[in-house]
């Protein structure tokens, strides 16, 4: 369209306007929420890095080993050399052990070897990313599934079932989880280990979503039951219940759309407190268990190497950082996403 310089130029009354000049376009909820957080570069730099750090994980990691012509819990006997795991970017022989006879391939272990057993911490470390995730994603959906079901139930229904739900959340959080776990752990934890759902699952990672989500369910059904109980008084619940639709229904329809944005902000942020319970009770020697890896349990063999190889400890203690730093700063950008008004 021709820039208009003066009143003359201008096209008279009734002259039709082009419809893509003359529409304006209203942003959806959804859109709006995208916009603003695309302008906070620290989240969005926080969710490429999880992306990579999934695409490396699950796409790349196979790959990885098929060009090191090696596992993650391969052995090699020339990964320890003069009483130390060898360093990052060293060629050693195949041999599986010392004096072993025949024509082994030299192997590369990029970033040195984990241990006492001299395997690829650099494969060790993508594949205990697969496993640090799955147990931080599966336990954190278990968990913000079973806090929204009663998070709902107690702040729409109060009475009865109110008390009965905040007399069962007070009671699982002084409840010693340490001690059941330990207990699990020698009772059951062989068993429960086993389940990997047809190999979807590493060994052990079921027993932990499990386990994390009995002790993590209270937190969002404390939230979800505050939003609930300033929403259930609103008109537009008046109007449903006016209308006939029945207790759940208003649930599921009315107030559930409505607690979607402090659910997507708390699982975010849930995620990387799961990674860090993960590798916590791996390091005891209570979760994840050899050979299977786990940032955890690689983790758990650098003490007694961080006089003569540190980088044990570094690569994973940096991988747990990076990325429980990078789903923290999601979070926080979600949260003013949805919430641009939010000062907490």
């Amino acid at each position: 369209m021709p820039i208009v310089t003066s009143i003359a130029e201008q096209p008279p009354l009734g002259t039709p306007v082009a419809a893509a000049e003359r529409e304006i376009k209203a942003r959806g909820y959804w859109e709006s929420i995208f916009i603003r957080f695309r302008r906070d570069r620290v989240a969005v730099g926080g969710a490429i890095f999880i992306v990579a750090l999934v695409f490396a994980a699950f796409v790349l990691a196979p790959i990885f080993k098929h060009i090191l012509g090696h596992g993650p819990n391969d052995i090699f006997a020339d990964g320890v050399q003069n009483s130390k795991p060898v360093g990052p970017w060293t060629w050693i022989d195949s041999s599986p052990y010392p004096g072993a006879v025949g024509n082994f391939p030299k192997q590369l272990l990029p970033l040195g070897a984990d241990g006492s057993l001299g395997r690829d911490m650099f494969l060790r470390l993508l594949y205990g990313a697969q496993t640090s995730l799955e147990v931080a994603v599966f336990a954190t959906l278990l968990t913000v599934s079973i806090g929204v079901v009663m998070g709902l139930m107690a702040g729409y229904f109060r009475g009865a079932v109110d008390t009965i739900v905040s007399r069962l959340t007070e009671m699982v959080m002084v409840f010693p989880s340490l001690l059941f776990i330990i207990a699990l752990s020698v009772t059951a934890g062989d068993t429960l280990n086993a389940i990997t759902f047809g190999g979807v699952l590493a060994p052990g990672v079921f027993t932990l979503t499990l386990i994390l989500a009995i002790f993590g369910w209270f937190y969002p059904a404390r939230i979800i039951r505050g939003v609930v109980l300033s929403l259930r008084e609103k008109e537009f619940v008046e109007a449903a219940r006016m209308t006939g639709a029945s207790d759940w229904r208003i649930m599921r329809s009315h107030l559930l759309p409505h607690v979607v944005a402090p659910i997507i902000v708390y699982s975010t942020l849930l995620v990387a407190t799961n990674i860090i319970l993960e590798a916590g009770l791996s390091f005891l020697g209570l979760g994840i268990q050899q050979p299977t890896a786990s940032w955890g349990n690689l983790m758990s063999v650098a003490p007694d190497f961080y006089l003569l190889q540190p980088w044990i400890m570094v690569w994973p203690g940096l991988m747990i950082l990076c990325t429980t730093l990078a789903f923290n700063l999601l979070g926080d950008g979600l949260r003013d996403a949805f919430d641009p008004r939010s000062t907490l």
